[in-house]
């Protein structure tokens, strides 16, 4: 049985190849990682399952938050080994021709302007923890496991992983991740940043399209530009911040949302953002 609840499954999901598409609730997109065979490694189908939806989403001003998840037991077991190893003989060139267009592919969600959210059910390895990483969020399943174990299967690691990881627990714990290859889960991987909650696995996803629907529900102008001020690891200063804030506030200053929202707060009601 689908992870999905019921109540949440909308009247007509969008079903490509590997990768099922849904929208649970008003702005909430929910990517489905959908090879559970294969513990939702990342096929030739899926790559080009994820590249077409991620233009539509990029294009799709409806969309406010962005949920990426995997069917079964494993959010992703990351690159499909026997497609990594289908070409012995290839020379460094054509192989280089192969993986960067599949890293680009992949880490095409962090084109998206909204903010997106790592769902991580069950496993997340290698490839699939990158996937993971690129996202703005990651909430896990209790006893998810987790890791980067490139170099155990005589691998160095790729999809910007050596950027991506050290973003997020800092370069000490990085090395480490990545030299022993071991994984983490739970209270370890709230520790390191890995993720920022870990939850119930029965009403895992439920509560993290909830919080979707938080994310979605508040202004759209703000929170893109907030994303945007938080990428690839903020800013280079405190100088290079102030500026970007005292060009990007204003610019929210003149939204008819900015208005609608101290409105709201004065009546205590909840805000009715347009993305104006």
């Amino acid at each position: 049985m689908s992870q999905r609840d019921d109540a949440h499954a909308p009247a007509s999901p969008h079903q490509r190849p590997h990768l099922r598409v849904d929208r649970p609730s008003d702005g909430v997109v929910l990517l489905t990682l959908d090879n559970p065979a294969q513990r939702n490694a990342m096929s030739d189908e899926m790559t080009a399952s994820w590249v077409e939806v991620i233009d539509e989403l990029a294009a799709d001003r409806s969309v406010r938050a962005v949920v990426v998840t995997g069917e079964g037991s494993a959010f992703s077991s990351g690159g499909n080994l026997d497609w990594l190893a289908s070409e012995p003989d290839a020379g460094v060139d054509r192989l280089r021709e192969r993986m960067l267009p599949f890293y680009r592919a992949w880490l095409g969600v962090r084109r998206l302007e909204v903010p997106t959210i790592a769902a991580l059910n069950g496993p997340a390895i290698g490839a699939g923890l990158c996937l993971a990483l690129a996202c703005d969020v990651r909430y896990a399943a209790a006893g998810a496991r987790m890791g980067v174990p490139f170099t155990r299967l005589g691998l160095h690691p790729g999809m910007a992983g050596t950027f991506l990881l050290p973003e997020v627990v800092g370069l000490a714990a990085a090395r480490d991740l990545f030299l022993t290859g071991r994984l983490v889960q739970d209270e370890e991987a709230l520790r390191l940043g890995l993720v920022s909650r870990v939850l119930e696995p029965d009403a895992f996803l439920d509560e993290v399209l909830a919080t979707a629907a938080q994310v979605a529900a508040a202004a759209p102008v703000a929170t893109r530009l907030t994303k945007l001020a938080l990428l690839d690891g903020g800013h280079a200063d405190r100088e290079s911040a102030l500026q970007w804030e005292a060009l990007a506030q204003p610019v929210t200053m003149a939204t008819v949302d900015l208005q609608e929202g101290i409105l709201a707060a004065k009546e205590k009601r909840s805000p009715r953002f347009e993305g104006r």
